[in-house]
Parts: C-alpha cells; sequence; structure tokens
C-alpha cells in the first residue's frame, strides 16, 4: 500500500453506547476495534522516519514500531513493542488525553484526523486477555533489599512492578480502601472499568509486591519508621487528591456545596449519594467532565457546567465534551461564579455568576477572561460542584523536612526525582501537578531507576538511560 492509498483511508471510529442507555449505568462508553477495523486504521500509519508521535508521547513508547507489527497481525509481538516501555498499556490507552499527546504530534493531523493511536494500543491489550495471554514478565529472585511506595496510582504502581521485576521487597502504602489511587477513585468506570485496575494489582501481587490497604503514612506510620523497618529508599506517590477552593462568597459552610475529587472518590468508592435534580459544575477540565458525567449517573437531571472561556479554551479532551454534550449536559460558557446563596438554614439555593470576556492571552496561551460589569445571574442549584484543579495533601511527610515548591508540590532534581531527603523520591501529581496518567508513569519510571541506584550506592546521574522532565502548572 503507498502513502497516497493510505491517506485515502478514513479514521475509524469505535461504536459507542447511545446516550440514552449509557446515563443509566456506568458501563463503558466506547468500545474496542474488531480486528478488521484495527488493521485498517493502523494501515493508516505512514511510518514516518522522524515520528512526531513518539515525542508527543510522555512514556515515549516506538508508536510506529507496535503499528508496523500490528499490521502484520503480530498482534503479541507488537503488544511487547509497547511494553518495552510502557508498564501500563490497558490504563493508557483508555484514559489518557491522546488529542493533546501522541495523537496531537501525528503528522497526519496537520491535514485531516491523526490516526488512533490510542485505540490501537487498546485494541492489543485487549487482544492479550481475550487470548489469555502473560501479560508482564517473569519476576526477578529476590534480592533481600525493600523499597516502600506511598501511594497506589500510576506512578507508585509503575515504581513498584519495576522494582520488584529487579528482585526488590516492594510494599504498597495506600491511605484509600481501594487500590489504584486516583485511577479508582478519580476516573469512573464508563471510562476505565475496574477488571482493568484488578489487572494491574494481580500483576503486582504476582511479584510479591505486598499491598496494605486503609493505610495513611504521615498518621498511621511515618517515613522515618518506613526507613527504620529497613525500607532502604522510599518512593511518594500520593497524587494531588485536595480540590481547589473557589475562594467565593458562601463557599465554605453552605449545604449542597461539594468539590470535584471529593464527590467522585465517595461515589467511586460505592456512597450512595443524592445531590438533587439540579447540579451546577465549575470547571472545563476532565475532573469537571467526569463530575457532570456522573452526577447524571447516579439521578440529577438538570445538570451544568459553568466554565469561564469558551469551548476552544476547555482543557478537558474534546471527545469527553462530546460525549458530554450528548448525554444531555448543558454547557454555559463565558460565566463565572461570584456567589452562593443559600437559604436561613444554610442549604443552597442558587450559584451567582457573572458574564466574561476573553482579553488577551495569559501565561497559559489562553485568552484572559475579564468580567463585564453589571451581567450578574443567578442559577438554580440543589447542589454546586467546584472542579477548576487539586492542590497536594501533606500527611504522608508529616514530620519530615521534606522541601516543596511555592504551589505545594514536592521539590525534587528533575533528573532523578530524589527529594530533599536522600532516601525519599517523588513522582506523578505530587511533583508534577494534575497531569495525565502517561506522565505519572513515566516519573515512577524514573524513580524506579533512580531508587535501585541508590539502594545499591551508585551514582543516580552517570549515563542514565531516563531523564526526567518537569512540567510546572
Amino acid at each position: 500500500m503507498n502513502t497516497k492509498e493510505r491517506m485515502a483511508i478514513p479514521r475509524q471510529h469505535p461504536k459507542e453506547l447511545a446516550p440514552a442507555e449509557r446515563i443509566r449505568s456506568f458501563a463503558e462508553v466506547t468500545a474496542g476495534y474488531d480486528e478488521a477495523t484495527a488493521l485498517l486504521e493502523a494501515n493508516r500509519c505512514l511510518q514516518c522516519k522522524k515520528p512526531a508521535c513518539v515525542q508527543g508521547c510522555p512514556i515515549r513508547n516506538d508508536i510506529p514500531g507496535f503499528i508496523g507489527l500490528l499490521r502484520e497481525k503480530q498482534f503479541e509481538e507488537a503488544y511487547w513493542k509497547v511494553r518495552e516501555t510502557s508498564t501500563m498499556p490497558s490504563v493508557c490507552s483508555r484514559v489518557c488525553p491522546h488529542e493533546f499527546q501522541c495523537e496531537g504530534s501525528c503528522v497526519r493531523g496537520k491535514s485531516g484526523e491523526p490516526v488512533a493511536i490510542g485505540m490501537l494500543e487498546r485494541y492489543l491489550t485487549d487482544w492479550m486477555i481475550a487470548k489469555r495471554k502473560a501479560m508482564s514478565h517473569a519476576c526477578a529472585l529476590p534480592n533481600g533489599r525493600k523499597a516502600a511506595i506511598v501511594g497506589s496510582g500510576p506512578a507508585g504502581i509503575t515504581a513498584a512492578y519495576l522494582l520488584a521485576h529487579q528482585g526488590y521487597k516492594c510494599t504498597i502504602y495506600e491511605a484509600l480502601p481501594v487500590f489504584g489511587g486516583m485511577l479508582s477513585v478519580g476516573i469512573p468506570h464508563y471510562r476505565l472499568p475496574r477488571d482493568i485496575i484488578g489487572a494491574e494489582l494481580a500483576s503486582l501481587k504476582s511479584c510479591g509486591v505486598e499491598i496494605k490497604l486503609g493505610i495513611t503514612i504521615g498518621k498511621d506510620k511515618t517515613l522515618h519508621e518506613l526507613h527504620e523497618e529497613g525500607y532502604e529508599a522510599v518512593f511518594i506517590g500520593v497524587g494531588a487528591h485536595e480540590g481547589k477552593k473557589l475562594g467565593i462568597e458562601g463557599e465554605q459552610n453552605t449545604k449542597g456545596v461539594l468539590h470535584g475529587v471529593d464527590y467522585l472518590r465517595r461515589v467511586l468508592t460505592g456512597e450512595e449519594m443524592q445531590i438533587g435534580r439540579k447540579v451546577v459544575v465549575v470547571g472545563g477540565g476532565n475532573v469537571a467532565i467526569d463530575v457532570a458525567r456522573t452526577a447524571l449517573r447516579t439521578g440529577s437531571d438538570q445538570v451544568f457546567i459553568l466554565y469561564r472561556r469558551t469551548k476552544e479554551e476547555m482543557p478537558a479532551s474534546k471527545e469527553e465534551v462530546r460525549h458530554l454534550e450528548e448525554e444531555g449536559v448543558r454547557i454555559e460558557f463565558l460565566a463565572a461564579p461570584v456567589k452562593i446563596h443559600a437559604d436561613a438554614s444554610g442549604k443552597l439555593t442558587g450559584l451567582e455568576c457573572v458574564r466574561m470576556g476573553l482579553g488577551e492571552p495569559d501565561a497559559s496561551g489562553r485568552r484572559r477572561p475579564v468580567e463585564q460589569a453589571g451581567s450578574n445571574f443567578i442559577i438554580e442549584a440543589d447542589a454546586v460542584i467546584p472542579a477548576i484543579s487539586q492542590n497536594v495533601q501533606h500527611e504522608a511527610d508529616r514530620g519530615t523536612d521534606l522541601k516543596l515548591e511555592s504551589w505545594g508540590t514536592y521539590t525534587v532534581n528533575p533528573r532523578t526525582l530524589q527529594t530533599s531527603v536522600p532516601w525519599i523520591f517523588a513522582g506523578g501529581d505530587d511533583v508534577l501537578g494534575p497531569q495525565t496518567a502517561a506522565k505519572a508513569v513515566y516519573q515512577g519510571k524514573v524513580a524506579a531507576e533512580s531508587m535501585q541506584r541508590y539502594m545499591e550506592g551508585k551514582d543516580l546521574e552517570e549515563g542514565r538511560t531516563l531523564s526526567c522532565y518537569m512540567v510546572t502548572w
């Protein structure tokens, strides 16, 4: 097949549940490709000599390599090509915002739609599961040394997986009652089915990784106590689970005001929540989208999103925004909250907002929203859920003098992820701020190499195969 023929193949779109059906459950919305569709989509890849898609992937997967194998029907070999660099392809293929990463860098996207890299990666993981193939390498013999991982999100899972495969005895301490960190309590089942997370858990346990749920480091046990128990190196991957406040009148004590990550955590750990029919979600990122779509699935039938810029500036995945609108959620653009109203008993009655215009671009490159005087209006609401970003909680480092950045993330060596305490390393959202699963996975890889070097008494930087990149937020 020549280039012209490949360019003539349109992007293959997966089947999806109908909106009326999907809002009644948490069933996965997007189906995977079948073999014929995957092969057709794989044939759209131009196999670029300088593949920009690889540079767009935070993990640096060999994308042309696995796609080339896939279209030759070498599915198992293609899967292992992905696993050369990625510890969690079944997760990343589903939840990563590919349009901003690998697919956003695909040369085909310059004059049409990019290759569906995420869907092709997902096809391989689903094929391996369907064929009951082994999906991880054999474990190494124990070497008698121990490392502790605080947090079971993608960064912690990756660090534990890689260290365990080098013979280190790893123990993961998770404060939540469920395994997976933000994968489990921040991403709804309709985007990431729980059996996928369960497979990651099984993979870790098969290599002797011990998982201790419901133990909060800093409260039940300190970092120093872990070190005294023989853990030579500790990785902190606690994520960013504290919702940022709007900072407006009425937010603190009004009944009916929840925060996005708190709401998702409560629902996704099984709590039955009745928050009323009229729900206003504030924010334009993926957390805001997840909150709104979750509210729909738990009984709220008048759900609004309030966003202070336009649709073009929304940081959320375009596919998630499309799904949201198909499901009946209305987005109120160019509007921002200014006051929460309540009745005499303190119960929420409405959200006062103001219209916005767009001025000059700010540091993010997006045009700065500017308040329009005299444009105030009120939206009646039973619940208001801000979902504008998250901060890092610092219970884990209580009693340990770790240096922090001004925005509250851990200060680390950008090449090694070593903190100001030599035996402690950190990565993922507690270093990057709220970011993607793939970026957390990559930092888990960097930290694992650094921890191994530290425990073996080697120089942390000399001749490294992985060097980290940092993202400010």
